[in-house]
């Protein structure tokens, strides 16, 4: 019946399906390798091609691919990145709508040579790139400029972090180059701020970066600019203000994750001045309280992505203006101390119900949250919550599963790390009606000693046949769409739940590391439930043998990451099955793990030289 179809039906066909599957379809018969190949060529496919002569063959394939997305790795000034630089100039450059060389060594003229030979550009990465600002000199020849500026003359969007040279000319020069840009990032760079600066006076040092100098850039380019990232570049209250009252400039995405010195007035000011925004990040702003997310709730009515971790003076009093934001579609405010969670249940219930469009929720580390927010949560949010994050709330129990498994059935990716008071009867969806509900706080024996009240007398025992069943609610199988699943450290967890529960076909990345419990029993379970594994990590994980690994390996064909570090009972055998079974592995860590040695390593990795990171630290029992 497929062989039949039309070659654009096919391909239409298979470009709904996740890239992996999309490789695994080209290998069914040469008309399946030409529609994937034709699916393949999504602008939003990245391929990442290491700077190496082995390459070389590669660019020429992906040539007759057009494609249109490349990220270059492993560059250095050596002849051979010289090279493959010149093939992917002459095979890819006249394609490419984005290019990144992140964190690259390479020369000015291979840069300009490389440049100059894309003139489809929309996106450039250079951040890390330290070797092309060191000298200052980049673009200072008018002839080069003119090249360059028609080379980019459709970018869009400019990634500069990480830049510790960069200066005001050699960011003129480039910036300048590109007069259709829309998004700019300058995370880590050094900006200095100086409030005594005189505009009217020459603004292009060639030795450092100013805040003036890219305040004047934004005025010039008000009209253009709607992302700015700001990270990591201590940002002070005083220059955000400036930045929110330049004339004509209206952001939607703003970062300034990590400016620990912005006030809350400071952001107030910036929500009333820039309130087309529709992306937020303030995370690592240690200076911000309550007020913060206040003003946030109450002046940008449009946001739809909210980032406020690791901000340790944000209490429950901040969400309760929340419900303004109709049209949030993910918040974050993992790592946030204080907040227990009753007023943004409250919040996204209040008056109009939740957001209509809440994806992503992100509670990690909010280790106050109890089951009773994340129940109210779940029931609010049913309808369109994907991404749910909970890792380390110590406090929350199988009350909480039990009611995201029955409640929020689109869910994608549910990170439970370190949430020890899980049980296989939450996995399951059993549910003893003694421990359903809760008693209240329990009085101590003191003062029952006292006579202020009656000590509580245990529960008689019941006769075997009256004893209480376990009540039936849904499992963790309630989740059909989940692709990401994270259950380390539940120590609690055993082979009961895990081999019945664990039966996800699509399920992409799993984590059960630290579980002390699971035997090969259970691992063998879950590759049988779970063979569509890309990313699996079971550090720590003692109890499984070679044995195990004989029968899961060959159920994970697609897995590419495995983390088995310090799996103590491993031998040099697992190595040979994993070799012979995951041929698309390419990362393996087998720190740590005993009963492996370092020449079985070194032997793994001749007989698979597609694995470009193995971690083996202290193999053996080497120190």
């Amino acid at each position: 019946m497929a062989e039949s179809l039309p070659p654009e039906m096919l391909s239409y066909i298979l470009s709904f399906l996740p890239l992996s599957d999309q490789k695994e379809a080209s290998l069914v018969n040469q008309a399946w390798y030409y529609a994937a190949q034709s699916a393949l060529q999504e602008t939003d496919v990245r391929y990442i091609i290491p700077v190496a002569y082995a390459s070389l063959t590669s660019i020429k394939s992906l040539s007759r691919r057009q494609v249109s997305c490349v990220s270059l790795t492993s560059m250095d000034s050596s002849s051979d990145t010289s090279n493959v630089l010149q093939s992917i100039s002459y095979f890819l450059g006249p394609h490419l709508h984005s290019l990144s060389l992140r964190g690259g060594t390479l020369t000015e003229a291979s840069f300009i040579e490389l440049i100059t030979s894309c003139p489809r550009l929309q996106v450039l990465d250079l951040s890390g790139c330290n070797s092309l600002f060191m000298s200052g000199m980049l673009l200072d020849q008018p002839e080069t400029v003119q090249q360059v500026r028609e080379a980019l003359a459709n970018l869009q969007e400019l990634n500069l972090a990480n830049l510790r040279c960069l200066a005001d000319a050699s960011f003129n020069r480039l910036s300048g180059c590109a007069p259709r840009l829309e998004r700019l990032s300058l995370a880590h760079c050094h900006i200095t701020f100086d409030p005594h600066h005189n505009l009217s006076a020459q603004r292009a040092s060639s030795a450092i970066l100013s805040f003036h100098n890219i305040l004047y850039f934004l005025k010039e380019r008000a009209s253009h600019l709607v992302a700015l990232d700001l990270r990591g570049t201590n940002l002070p209250p005083t220059a955000l203000q400036a930045l929110g009252q330049v004339v004509g400039l209206h952001l939607q995405e703003l970062t300034l994750r990590g400016c620990r010195d912005i006030s809350t007035e400071a952001v107030a000011a910036l929500c009333h001045q820039q309130q087309g925004l529709t992306s937020l990040d303030l995370s690592g702003c240690s200076e911000l309280a309550d007020g913060a997310l206040l003003a946030v709730s109450q002046g940008l009515r449009g946001l739809r992505h909210l980032r406020m971790e690791k901000l340790q003076r944000l209490t429950d009093a901040g969400f309760t203006a929340l419900h303004w934001l109709r049209e949030l579609r993910s918040l974050d405010v993992a790592e946030c101390c204080l907040v227990s969670g009753r007023e943004l249940a409250k919040a996204l219930g209040f008056p109009k119900g939740p957001p209509p469009h809440l994806t992503s929720l992100r509670l990690a580390y909010c280790s106050l949250l109890k089951d009773k927010s994340v129940i109210s949560l779940a029931q609010g949010l049913g309808s369109s919550l994907k991404v749910l994050d909970l890792s380390s709330c110590v406090s929350l129990t199988n009350s909480s599963l039990l009611a995201i498994s029955a409640s929020l059935p689109q869910l994608t990716v549910l990170h439970l790390a370190w949430c020890k008071e899980i049980t296989d009867s939450g996995l399951l969806g059993l549910v003893d009606p003694g421990e359903k509900k809760d008693k209240g706080p329990k009085l101590s024996r003191n003062f029952g000693d006292m006579g202020f009240f009656l000590p509580q007398l245990p529960p008689e025992p019941l006769a075997p046949s009256q004893e209480t069943p376990k009540q039936l609610t849904p499992s963790l199988l309630m989740l059909r769409a989940l692709q990401e699943l994270d259950l380390t450290a539940c120590s609690k967890l055993t082979d009961t739940s895990l081999a019945q529960v664990l039966k996800f076909p699509s399920l992409k990345r799993l984590s059960l590391s630290l579980l002390l419990e699971l035997t090969d029993t259970g691992l063998v379970a879950v590759a049988r439930g779970c063979p569509s594994l890309e990313h699996l990590a079971l550090s720590h994980c003692s109890r499984l043998s070679d044995r195990g690994w004989v029968q899961a390996a060959n159920f994970w064909k697609r897995l590419q990451h495995l983390n088995l570090s310090s799996c103590n009972q491993l031998t040099e055998q697992t190595l040979v099955t994993i070799g012979k079974a995951c041929r698309q592995l390419t990362v393996l860590d087998v720190s740590m793990c005993q009963g492996i040695s370092m020449a079985a390593v070194r032997h793994f990795q001749a007989q698979l030289p597609h694995v470009t990171c193995v971690q083996s630290r202290f193999v053996g029992g080497l120190t």
